[in-house]
């Protein structure tokens, strides 16, 4: 089985990468949602049930701390956790469902820039996270 890409990113990062840490890496690059770390435990410890939620609370400081992973906050009270990615995107979450969509919306970005710039700053960075529940079907009266 070839490296994943946040294992390539470890060894690039000088992390010694013991077969524990590979698992939660191949775990994390494998998500396709947003893992707390009791699901990356889970998902991990299917793998290989020698891993403890230690060692996943402590591999995923690691990585954040690396830059690897990105800690999310979906207004749940567990941080969640996405691969680092070069394109920045933003996330719109369900509240009701706890679904979560990624989007990049180039207006809001140029409203962000612009209102960085009004406020005498250079807009470096920024995290969007925007809450919502489904639009209930309108009835008709009958």
């Amino acid at each position: 089985m070839s490296d994943t890409h946040i294992e390539k990113l470890c060894v690039e990062k000088g992390m010694k990468m013991t077969e524990q840490r590979r698992v939660i890496a191949r775990v994390l690059s494998e998500a396709q949602d947003h893992p707390d770390v009791e699901e990356v435990y889970r998902r991990a410890a299917a793998i290989d049930a020698k891993i403890s939620i230690a060692t996943v609370y402590r591999t995923m400081r690691l990585f954040e701390e690396a830059g690897i992973v990105d800690r999310l906050d979906f207004g749940d009270g567990r941080a969640r956790y996405e691969e680092s990615q070069e394109a920045h995107h933003d996330h719109l979450i369900n509240v009701k469902t706890g679904d979560v969509i990624e989007f990049h919306n180039a207006e809001i970005e140029r409203l962000q820039e612009r209102i960085a710039r009004e406020h005498g700053l250079k807009l470096v960075g920024h995290r969007l996270e925007l809450f919502g529940t489904p639009i209930p079907e309108i009835q008709e009266d009958r």
